[in-house]
């Protein structure tokens, strides 16, 4: 054979890689309105960024297959490139072959991309499109989910991983976007989910469809598996490409700085006026955390689940941060089960991947009821407790109103090792809110009075005066400096870069033993 003939037989198999499954089921794919796995990755990746590893890879032949030789590549394309001029590392499922079914050589492939991510200390991000694993090949198919699991493990907290499930995503399959960092769904089209509707139609006689059962809203609202949402293929991509922004190549590296377009110094005059005079009355945080970081920068993950509770990523003066926060005008902004789940895996994720957080509270206090006593609201706010305490990237708080009993302690508190904490004039700090207090502290007093209801109201006034304030707080050196809080803005800024250097070594261990 000629080098020409070598030449050529080289591009016919690359032209026969490029087309998966063939020019038929590409069609299929574009009828459903989705991309192919290799238009995918020319959609996330800077254009001609690309570089794919494992393009001839077919599976053994001893699985009984059919037409071994057509499957160039094993139903995944693998490789490398660039997002905003940053290396990563990607897979994508082409649903094209075999439906994208996971079997040995695919996984193997998989593994590979993780392992060089890991090893070169560059994100990791999984398109997913697969109809789960591949039931010719039994166990070797089952031994390739379990390596992919075992390295989202290994490598998790060291390289940030990135998930976007673009189609189905069902059985174990489902384990390995849940180990990652962020996951992403598409609406009406991606779902996840471990028995599907006509196995559970079987043992339960429940009727569910799929996208009831395991589609993007569901998992960004009720399970609170999603991070995020898009309403196409091309959205997901982009908001891939955002999130990426924000987070360092690796843990060993300072989140990325860009260039700010905002005031460092800028003071909102709203803010004096943001939360009400009534302490009953509600108001939004949303509206206070956009006053005060970079404009147009907060990200907000999660944003239907748990709702009284508020994460996501923001920029102040051009550097990353992570957001914490309770939602006021939802619930009153109280912790319960889900919003502790929340906030402990968002904190836990920011320290990963150094970045510092700032926690703006109001709350209550935890949910009350038999319901979240039943099902571990103890063990579910022990993981806040935990998360705070362990973190060490620069921490700030700022107490906006309320910050009663057990919320003020795991609310990124003094006390869990938080670096700079701040109130705002209208800060609340006490054990209870005034009415519980007043009938404790004075309950004598108002059992032998004359009108008690009376004398009731008159010594919650007296408690609201003495002690239901920030600055009881700020004499025992609990919170630093009470603030004006159109003041926020710079005064974060400023403690962020004082905290700029901060090192915290815990006592060597081989790891805590979070509640779970």
């Amino acid at each position: 054979m000629t080098n020409d003939e070598k030449l050529k037989k080289l591009s016919e198999m690359r032209k026969e890689a490029f087309l998966g499954g063939g020019e038929e089921k590409i069609a299929k794919q574009h009828q459903k309105g989705k991309m192919t796995a290799r238009e995918r990755l020319a959609e996330l990746l800077d254009a001609g960024s690309f570089h794919e590893i494992g393009q001839f890879i077919t599976p053994r032949a001893d699985f009984g297959e059919v037409d071994v030789e057509k499957d160039l590549g094993d139903g995944v394309v693998t490789g490398y490139g660039q997002i905003n001029g940053r290396m990563v590392f990607v897979y994508a499922q082409d649903f094209t072959i075999k439906g994208g079914a996971l079997g040995e050589m695919q996984s193997k492939k998989i593994c590979r991309i993780m392992d060089l991510a890991y090893e070169n200390g560059a994100p990791i991000i999984g398109l997913i499109d697969s109809g789960g694993a591949r039931i010719q090949e039994g166990v070797y198919s089952l031994g390739g989910y379990g390596e992919i699991f075992r390295r989202n493990s290994q490598y998790s907290g060291i390289i940030p991983q990135i998930s976007i499930i673009l189609g189905p995503c069902a059985g174990g399959a489902a384990y390995s976007p849940a180990l990652t960092d962020l996951i992403i769904m598409v609406e009406k089209q991606s779902y996840m989910f471990l028995t599907g509707p006509n196995v559970i139609k079987t043992v339960t006689g429940e009727e569910v469809d799929f996208e009831n059962l395991g589609g993007a809203n569901i998992h960004l609202s009720t399970s609170g598996t999603a991070s995020l949402t898009a309403k196409s293929e091309s959205d997901a991509l982009r908001l891939c490409r955002t999130v990426l922004s924000y987070l360092p190549a690796n843990n060993a590296e300072n989140p990325p700085f860009i260039a700010p377009s905002d005031d460092a110094l800028r003071a909102d005059l709203e803010l004096n006026n943001m939360v009400p005079v009534d302490s009953t009355v509600p108001y939004s945080m949303h509206d206070v955390i956009n006053r005060i970081v970079d404009r147009s920068s907060f990200i907000e993950l999660q944003a239907t689940f748990a709702p009284n509770a508020v994460v996501g990523f923001a920029r102040m003066d051009g550097g990353s941060v992570g957001i914490i926060a309770q939602e006021p005008s939802i619930m009153a902004g109280v912790i319960d089960i889900d919003a502790s789940d929340k906030i402990c895996r968002f904190v836990r994720m920011c320290d990963c991947f150094n970045l510092p957080i700032i926690t703006f509270v109001d709350s209550p206090g935890f949910l009350p009821g038999v319901n979240q006593e039943h099902h571990g609201i103890i063990r579910h706010g022990a993981k806040v407790l935990f998360a705070y305490s362990e973190s060490t990237v620069a921490k700030v708080s700022v107490v906006t109103r309320k910050a009663y009993g057990g919320a003020y302690i795991v609310m990124s508190s003094k006390y869990l090792g938080t670096d700079f904490t701040f109130a705002w004039p209208s800060a609340e700090i006490a054990v209870m809110g005034p009415e519980g207090a007043a009938n404790i502290l004075y309950a004598n007093q108002i059992k032998n009075a004359e009108d008690p209801t009376k004398e009731r109201n008159a010594l919650t006034e007296v408690y609201k005066e003495k002690f239901l304030n920030p600055y009881a707080a700020a004499q025992a050196g609990h919170i630093d400096d009470v603030i004006e809080p159109s003041q926020t803005r710079p005064i974060i800024i400023s403690a962020l870069k004082t905290l700029h250097q901060k090192q915290i070594q815990h006592p060597m261990r081989k790891h805590g033993n979070s509640p779970v």
